[in-house]
């Protein structure tokens, strides 16, 4: 059986990431799986996910028909949703060129089991071929504590926007042009 890329379509499948996110937010796992492993940063609620969805479906990874992975699709309209993410937003309006069009990538997940076989690439290059029409450029933040999220980003071709610090948090504003062949 093989990992099946796709555009999530099913309230099922937005359970699932659910699921999948609860399983690998700060409070559910250790300090050295933190470090380790990564982590996401936002739990978000059925409602929120499928909205979302409803605009631009979230990209997922299927194996055995379960979702084994994600990429959550944001667009614009979304910007005041999630209090984590405005500095991100003000920063992009207030410092890229109006005529860049880009998705926020609001948060990735790849399930345990799964890691370390080219799932992370595999989700973004997916999202990278479904929306490369429509957009310039993915862009995404990322928790500069969260070191294995930062550097599978650059392995994929991200690269920094700008870093800034809120809330006693620092981060890091990436950037990944999909208009350019790789």
């Amino acid at each position: 059986m093989e990992i099946i890329y796709k555009r999530s379509i099913t309230d099922e499948e937005l359970y699932q990431i659910l699921e999948l996110q609860l399983k690998n937010i700060p409070t559910s796992i250790s300090e050295d799986e933190k470090l380790q492993e990564g982590f996401v940063t936002v739990r978000h609620d059925f409602k929120s996910l499928k909205s979302m969805n409803d605009k631009c479906a979230h990209i997922i990874a299927v194996y055995d028909e379960s979702v084994v992975g994600y990429a959550i699709s944001m667009v614009k309209d979304f910007k005041d949703d999630i209090a984590v993410l405005k500095p991100m937003f003000t920063y992009i309006e207030n410092h890229t060129p109006d005529t860049l069009k880009y998705i926020a990538m609001g948060q990735i997940c790849v399930d345990k089991k799964f890691r370390k076989q080219g799932v992370f690439r595999g989700l973004y290059n997916k999202m990278k071929q479904e929306l490369n029409l429509e957009y310039d450029a993915i862009i995404t933040e990322v928790d500069k504590t969260n070191t294995r999220s930062l550097n599978a980003h650059y392995a994929i071709g991200f690269k920094e926007l700008y870093s800034y610090r809120s809330k006693n948090q620092d981060w890091e504003i990436l950037i990944w042009d999909i208009k350019t062949i790789n």
